[in-house]
């Protein structure tokens, strides 16, 4: 009857653990979402990202970048908010 105990004790543990692992992984994995979903975002509407927002690159003279572009996909991603 004492390793039945043991045993239940153990899963308990195991299970807790677990979640705590499922707890503080997911809230990582999801800003990492954001961020390549925004990265990509920037580098499909021509610009680059730095300093965590998309910009124009410095030596973009011919216009390419088009913020309008980048605030579309953001939102349709779900990110704007």
């Amino acid at each position: 009857m004492k390793e039945a105990a043991g045993e239940a004790n153990l899963t308990v543990v195991a299970i807790i653990l677990i979640a705590v692992i499922v707890a503080i992984a997911t809230p990582l994995i999801n800003s990492l979402m954001r961020s390549s979903t925004r990265r990509s975002c920037c580098t499909d509407a021509g610009g680059i990202w730095s300093g965590n927002q998309c910009q124009a690159a410095a030596n973009d003279h011919t216009g390419q970048y088009d913020a309008t572009a980048y605030a579309n996909c953001v939102s349709e991603a779900g990110l704007d908010g």
